[in-house]
């Protein structure tokens, strides 16, 4: 088995996804987005973009990663 990309070097190379602002973005464009790309190397893993630069890399997290990254924020 093949360990899975973490990361894409340009996001736009995740063709087809619907990126989504963080809720808690400000008028200071200080955010980051999510996706969560269809078909392909990258189903079922969440994609994070810094939306500032919307064509620069994407953060590759399965799903188990990504909570445990939000339950440390808190």
């Amino acid at each position: 088995m093949s360990a899975l990309p973490r990361y894409v070097p340009t996001s736009t190379s995740l063709n087809g996804v619907r990126w989504l602002r963080s809720s808690h973005s400000t008028g200071a464009n200080n955010c980051v987005e999510t996706a969560r790309p269809g078909p392909g190397p990258w189903t079922g893993q969440l994609a994070v973009r810094d939306s500032k630069n919307a064509t620069g890399p994407a953060l590759l997290f399965t799903p188990r990663a990504w909570a445990g990254f939000l339950a440390g924020l808190s």
